[in-house]
């Protein structure tokens, strides 16, 4: 059974989460971030996030030495998001080009984490999510990626593989800075999200309020 194509009425649940998205007790995502509940079972995205886009980031060919002999499989670097505050990043290595996307997918929708967007520029005060609130850091390997609040209009100032990472994040106006072997598509995308990550770091007064 393919990993992106699991329908609902199948889906034969493993874990509490998952019996409780099957069962219609847990209806949003938002939920599951509140109370900090794991996510081990991708159909329970597929459920919550049917609108879920994933763009592969890069493939490449890696080879090992065994006894038998030289091993050749595709790695594959994908990201999905809703492009509305919701994004994940996941790799995954088989023989098949086909079931090396489909793994590096469905880890990526393991690995989804909420993005707290906001109008962090002293040059825009419109109020409207349409940037990071205030500037944060990810680093991965000798990747660092600073993300800076950046006035509408300005757009996703960042390379190719930050600014798929941004866009399914919903993120629409941003400044970068990079320091590092950007190269290296994998740490690059990660450094991103884990920058993205980084915005919930921080609790503001307007969680408070909604709180």
């Amino acid at each position: 059974m393919s990993y992106t194509n699991v329908s609902v009425e199948e889906w034969v649940p493993r874990t509490r989460v998952g019996r409780l998205v099957k069962e219609g007790k847990i209806t949003r995502i938002e939920e599951i971030f509140r109370q900090n509940l794991p996510i081990l079972e991708p159909e329970i995205v597929d459920v919550l996030l049917p609108d879920l886009e994933h763009e592969v980031l890069d493939v490449s060919i890696v080879q090992k030495m065994t006894d038998s002999g030289r091993i050749t499989k595709f790695r594959a670097v994908v990201v999905v998001g809703n492009r509305d505050g919701i994004v994940g990043l996941g790799k995954g290595k088989a023989r098949q080009f086909r079931f090396a996307i489909e793994k590096a997918i469905r880890n990526a929708k393991l690995n989804i984490i909420p993005v707290r967007r906001g109008c962090g520029s002293w040059e825009c005060t419109c109020g409207e999510p349409h940037s990071v609130p205030f500037i944060v850091r990810g680093k991965s390997g000798s990747v660092e990626v600073i993300l800076k609040p950046a006035p509408k209009g300005t757009g996703l100032v960042a390379g190719d593989i930050a600014k798929k990472v941004l866009e399914l994040a919903g993120i629409r106006d941003v400044w970068t800075q990079t320091k590092g072997e950007t190269r290296t598509s994998y740490n690059f995308a990660r450094a991103t999200y884990l920058a993205l990550r980084n915005t919930y770091k921080f609790v503001t007064p307007a969680d408070w309020l909604r709180t």
